[in-house]
């Protein structure tokens, strides 16, 4: 846990993923797409993936990945980011977290 905590708190924006998930491909698009840069951990690449991954499913993230932080607070999954930006609150809170400033 005290190396998620140190990996969320490296960006603005940080988003675990896996290299062969499409939902994580759709997620890392969209903030592409608005110009951000995150942090992305590709949790089948990186070593300790599993420990990652054990500990986000303990923060209550289900699926696993994508698991989305922005700010260093968990906003969750593709669904959660996608109501979010559906609803017009993604940008704000990106602006907020220094992730975009237009």
């Amino acid at each position: 846990m005290d190396r998620l905590t140190q990996l969320v708190s490296e960006r603005p924006v940080v988003i675990f993923s896996r290299s062969s998930c499409c939902m994580c491909h759709t997620i890392k698009a969209l903030f592409s797409d608005f110009g951000v840069h995150p942090n992305v951990h590709e949790l089948d690449e990186v070593p300790r993936g599993k420990d990652i991954e054990q500990a986000l499913s303990r923060l209550g993230c289900s699926p696993s990945v994508p698991a989305v932080f922005i700010g260093g607070d968990l906003v969750g999954g593709a669904n959660e980011v996608m109501s979010l930006h559906l609803n017009r609150s993604l940008i704000p809170m990106l602006r907020r977290a220094g992730a975009i400033w237009v």
